[in-house]
């Protein structure tokens, strides 16, 4: 298990930019593959990224693909989420998650640690 802790939401007007941030207290981040997901109000918890342990894939929901960018810092053992042109429908509780699966055949059922989450809120 991997304790991580997300910061960075807040609220930013239509367009606008945020980076999140998931510090991660393992000493072996670097070999967990890495993901976003966020969580709007009334809805089911949804994929949003993925990074593989060492930052040479990644992977993105279409409703985010061209705008959001994942990356790491194992040095830092530091997972990242740049978000621009937001859009109200990308207002959301952002969690940061774990995974020692195979990058190959990762699922959304597989990341097995997250963090306590952070709001992102974009206004129209």
């Amino acid at each position: 298990q991997v304790q991580l802790v997300e910061s960075g939401g807040g609220l930013v007007q239509a367009g606008g930019s945020l980076r999140l941030s998931c510090a991660a207290s393992a000493p072996a981040f670097a070999t967990y593959n890495m993901g976003w997901f966020r969580q709007a109000p009334g809805k089911e918890r949804e994929f949003v990224a993925a990074i593989r342990w060492n930052g040479g894939s990644t992977n993105y929901a279409d409703s985010v693909k061209g705008r959001f960018t994942i990356s790491r810092d194992n040095a830092k053992k530091t997972l990242y989420l740049q978000m621009n042109t937001l859009k109200p429908e990308d207002t959301a509780v952002y969690y940061c998650a774990a995974s020692r699966s195979s990058w190959c055949e990762l699922r959304n059922s597989d990341f097995s640690s997250w963090g306590q989450g952070t709001q992102v809120t974009v206004s129209s």
